[in-house]
């Protein structure tokens, strides 16, 4: 990945590159338009060795037109923000420049996921991620525990900042959202991701990183991108495995686990930098439902629809043959587990036995 500063630049000199073509293009009586790529899994391709998804190059173009003039000009203005953002290094969180836009008279966002989608769009089209757009997520970035030293700088000084995420006591670092600048030292052996906080808060509690000289980090539901990249070059820059432990239903596996492994079509044109692909599952798989005799719950409609997507259309299910066969088989059974599934053996069964028994054998692991 480029240096910080040199994408920053970058990405406001295709901003005013871009602003000039559409204002010369207008002056000239030709067609302004805007192209990016298709964001969706349709538009993607997944090769083992490579590791994530990637784009196929299909684009969608964006015309000036009397049907477009809103659109087109909601583009124009978030460029302009975003310029504004970069050369001011400053920030704006997404749901901030939602707000900006209610000055924007006619091109104002009626609703966020509106701004959003534009917001992506650009993001695609510059092939540079939002945050170098200037642009940041409202959401928690993830919490981290165990065997490792974050090192930060101090933003008034820029002296470096030793953060020890054994020293939280009953808390934990908090992933920010830029973490591109951040250093690491580590003794442990491994990075465990989990699905829910509360399954952290536990194995954090009984300090499950000591015992078993790891990394934690809670996702929270589905990663944010600051806490994938985050894991990303944890395990990049200290040469260590990911274990990925969720909840044994669909959502688990395909939103979480596979987002995390290989990205997602709607982000294929960053996945490269946002996916961890060395990253394992260790998390509920239907032999484990089956071997534990774990408590279950119906598969909803949108569980079944999910699975059936993923089996017909989702390039990274039809590569492996075991993870084609895990979602076959909680298909057939109509039944998905949670993680917090496992304390009907006894609330700390999954730090006394649960993953101590995945972490050994290895063999029953999916992809």
């Amino acid at each position: 990945m480029l240096s910080k500063v040199s994408k920053l630049s970058d990405a406001s000199k295709q901003i005013t590159e871009t602003a000039k073509r559409i204002y010369s293009d207008i002056k000239k009586g030709k067609k302004a338009e805007v192209e990016s790529p298709i964001r969706s899994l349709s538009n993607v391709t997944y090769n083992e060795k490579q590791g994530f998804f990637s784009l196929k190059g299909n684009m969608k173009k964006r015309t000036l037109s009397a049907n477009t003039v809103k659109t087109f000009a909601q583009t124009l203005r978030l460029m302009t923000l975003s310029k504004a953002l970069i050369e001011s290094n400053d920030i704006a969180t997404k749901r901030e420049a939602y707000y900006v836009s209610k000055n924007w008279d006619a091109a104002r966002f009626k609703e966020q996921p509106e701004s959003d989608s534009v917001m992506d769009d650009i993001e695609a089209m510059f092939q540079v991620n939002r945050e170098q757009l200037g642009f940041i997520a409202d959401e928690h970035g993830g919490s981290v525990a165990g065997e490792l030293i974050v090192i930060d700088k101090d933003s008034s000084t820029g002296r470096d900042v030793r953060i020890d995420c054994t020293k939280f006591g009953s808390g934990s670092y908090s992933i920010p959202s830029d973490v591109e600048s951040l250093r690491f030292e580590t003794k442990a052996e491994f990075i465990l991701a989990i699905e829910t906080n509360g399954m952290f808060e536990r194995l954090n509690k009984h300090m499950f990183w000591k015992k078993s000289k790891c990394i934690l980090v809670s996702m929270g539901g589905v990663p944010t991108r600051a806490c994938r990249r985050f894991i990303r070059r944890l395990s990049d820059h200290t040469n260590k495995p990911v274990y990925v432990f969720t909840d044994g239903d669909p959502y688990g596996y395909l939103n979480i686990y596979r987002t995390l492994k290989v990205g997602s079509g709607n982000a294929a044109h960053i996945n490269e930098f946002f996916c961890v692909p060395r990253a394992r599952f260790i998390g509920i798989t239907p032999k484990d439902i089956e071997s534990y005799k774990l408590p279950t719950h119906p598969l909803e409609e949108v569980d079944i629809k999910r699975i059936k997507d993923g089996l017909k259309n989702d390039p990274f299910v039809k590569t492996y043959k075991t993870w084609q066969d895990a979602l076959d088989k909680l298909l057939k059974s109509k039944n998905r587990a949670e993680q917090q599934a496992l304390a009907k053996h006894g609330l700390n069964f999954v730090i006394s036995d649960y993953l101590p028994e995945k972490l050994k054998n290895n063999k029953d692991w999916l992809e």
